[in-house]
């Protein structure tokens, strides 16, 4: 009976602190709602009314403070026992309310304070902020009925509306459209802009060669004029030689490039993080998701900035790349990128090659018709410094030094290297980031390939030198996370093999601080069996340094084709062939007789086994004589083999009846 009592006691009190808190936020929705009150009167009867909803109200005082205004009942002080939250309009902290108690009571959920006044005090804040949000706006909202009224009177254009109301809610952006109004109308050659600029800056008047001279002794340095006296004289120029529907669309145009200055600031300063220029490329979308157009010189500079902090600071990859992205590019690309918080990383060699290819594919006139069917698999990105984070949560940092030793010392510890770091742990937050890529990329094959900062960059290819592994995809979520996991640390691992730390000694490279990043595509093909390939795969080459032909020239190219996933035909084995084939001269194949074409035809091919989920070589017979018609594109890779010649196959070859060749004929 006492426990039930206790439990009722313990109830009522609850309820009695419910009907305090919700007694306080109805009296601060009432002062809030009342018309005609003046905000500082607002502020001070809110201050009052705090107390009244926390537990210990006769002990409790409160303060409020909005920018350089405070407000606090009679015997506010600080003490140990206080609960403050912040006013924040639209992201920005303007003020905050405090409550505090003058002496101790008993801890409860915070201190002397419960959850639920928190929350309260949390609301509060909230609301006042909100409140605070309204009463701005009704006061620009009718500085702005005013200045229509008396600009109407005055019987002044459009443009004139809008440059009143900058002057009286921003004059900053009202200073520097001014300042752009000047430059525009002396680029067009007005004299009394001339003359203006002259009185603004008295250093117009010097000649150019005073200025750009040899002379090694120091500019005499000149004060710029106040340019809010001749803000007025500047516009009146301007309406004397332009027309209002001119100034109107530069006035709009300049405030739209101003709206648009947060993304050039995150994107130049080199301390920006990733995540700050994700936010600035999202804002820029949001505030139109169409993309406002920037001033050609600000679109290239956000480009070569761009660039230059996600893929490359080679000024030979920037200055071609920056002709061909879009900022729009980088903000689906980010969407798409795994990284540290704070991160500084770039996404690495293969990344931004096989980024720019594309792009300038794009842009080729051409496009339309003969490569709108060219596209990249979808992809994921990790930066190169989510490696540095991963050793550094591991403990492994002393690892990079391994450069740095003999290379058959290298060579001897490195499958212990590896295995450390396939036992290793990833950081939660780019577990986190791998999940969600995962839930993306769906249980199709995946390949999970390098992108280290020195890979692909001009001087230094690295071909086959770094890790690339294939992984089946498939089973539970945890088991394919795991999976995707293990890999990435052993490509991780590859970046202190010995091949590429003997390429790098060879080219001048160990000193270099080497990151790696990771590509995480999807496997392009389609199931045959239990197999997954595409139909054929291979590598190309812009110069072909193996010519058959005296008709070949260098520039015609190579290609290397092979059936099944590509890699038979980027590392080269002994034990088989791929189709070579020059571009520019198709017709010319390295082998004409029948005799040669079936010796040096490809017999192996790699796959993906989604049942046991491992990559396998297996015999490209097997293959299409068990699968024949479900290998895809089948009568344009094979050629039939009877007796000394050969023949394309028809639609109802039986493929386990007859003898073929890997041809590529069709």
């Amino acid at each position: 009976m006492k426990k039930s009592l206790q439990s009722l006691d313990k109830l009522i009190g609850t309820l009695e602190e419910q009907v305090k808190e919700l007694n306080c936020l109805f009296k601060v929705e009432e002062v809030l709602h009342e018309p005609d009150a003046e905000l500082e009167e607002t502020l001070e009867r809110l201050v009052h009314i705090l107390p009244e909803g926390f537990q210990h109200s006769e002990d409790c005082q409160a303060q409020l403070v909005y920018r350089d205004m405070e407000f606090h009942t009679e015997e506010f002080k600080e003490t140990d026992w206080c609960l403050s939250e912040d006013i924040v309009v639209r992201g920005n902290t303007i003020g905050w309310v405090k409550v505090c108690y003058l002496k101790k009571h008993p801890n409860v959920d915070i201190g002397p304070f419960l959850e639920d006044e928190q929350e309260l005090l949390r609301s509060i804040a909230n609301r006042v902020g909100q409140h605070l949000m309204y009463v701005r706006l009704k006061m620009i909202f009718k500085k702005w009925e005013h200045t229509k009224i008396d600009l109407a009177q005055k019987r002044t254009g459009e443009w004139q509306v809008i440059l009143e109301l900058l002057r009286r809610t921003d004059p900053d952006l009202y200073i520097r459209i001014t300042r752009k109004m000047l430059n525009h109308l002396m680029w067009r050659g007005i004299n009394e802009a001339e003359q203006l600029l002259q009185r603004f800056d008295p250093y117009a008047q010097y000649q150019e060669e005073d200025v750009l001279g040899e002379s090694n002794a120091p500019l005499e340095k000149v004060v710029f004029g106040d340019i809010h006296l001749l803000s007025q004289e500047i516009f009146q120029v301007a309406q004397q030689h332009l027309d209002d529907k001119e100034i109107l669309t530069l006035i709009q145009k300049w405030m739209q490039e101003d709206k648009t200055s947060f993304l050039v600031r995150a994107t130049a300063n080199i301390d920006t993080s990733l995540n700050d220029i994700y936010e600035a490329l999202r804002k820029y979308y949001q505030i139109n998701p169409v993309g406002m157009e920037l001033a050609p010189s600000t679109r290239i500079g956000v480009r070569a900035a761009l660039i230059r902090r996600i893929f490359s600071d080679q000024l030979e990859f920037i200055s071609v790349a920056k002709h061909f992205v879009r900022v729009s590019d980088f903000y689906h690309l980010m969407k798409r990128m795994i990284f540290p918080t704070g991160s500084h990383g770039k996404l690495g060699g293969k990344s931004a090659g096989s980024f720019l290819a594309f792009r300038i594919i794009r842009a080729c006139e051409h496009y339309t018709d003969l490569l709108r069917n060219v596209k990249t698999p979808r992809s994921w990105y990790v930066t190169s410094d989510a490696m540095i984070l991963f050793m550094h949560y591991n403990n492994l940092e002393e690892i990079l030094e391994q450069k740095y030793k003999p290379i058959e010392e290298v060579r001897k510890e490195y499958p212990h290297v590896v295995q450390l770091f396939k036992n290793s742990h990833f950081p939660p937050e780019i577990i986190k980031g791998l999940s969600v890529a995962l839930d993306d990329l769906g249980e199709q094959p995946l390949i999970v390939r390098s992108s280290s900062l020195l890979e692909d960059r001009l001087g230094s290819a690295f071909s086959g030198k770094y890790k690339s592994l294939f992984l089946a995809n498939q089973g539970s979520k945890s088991d394919r996370l795991q999976a995707l996991m293990d890999a990435i640390a052993e490509v991780y691992a590859s970046t202190i093999g010995p091949d590429p730390i003997e390429y790098r000694a060879e080219r001048g490279l160990l000193d270099f601080h080497e990151e790696m990043g990771i590509i995480i595509q999807q496997v392009v093909g389609q199931r045959v069996g239990p197999y997954f390939f595409p139909a054929f795969a291979g590598v190309a080459f812009s110069n072909n340094e193996f010519r058959w032909s005296p008709r070949i020239k260098r520039e015609d190219g190579l290609i290397r084709m092979v059936p099944g996933l590509g890699t038979r035909a980027v590392d080269r084995v002994s034990d088989d062939y791929p189709i070579l084939i020059a571009p520019g001269q198709p017709g010319l194949r390295t082998n004409v007789n029948p005799d040669e074409i079936i010796r040096y035809s490809p017999k192996k091919m790699d796959v993906i086994n989604l049942e046991t989920g491992e990559f396998q070589t297996v015999d490209v017979r097997d293959v299409v004589q068990k699968y024949g018609r479900e290998y895809p594109m089948i009568e344009k890779i094979v050629s039939v083999v009877e007796g000394d010649h050969l023949r394309p196959p028809g639609f109802t070859t039986d493929f386990s009846q007859v003898d073929f060749a890997v041809t590529f004929e069709g």
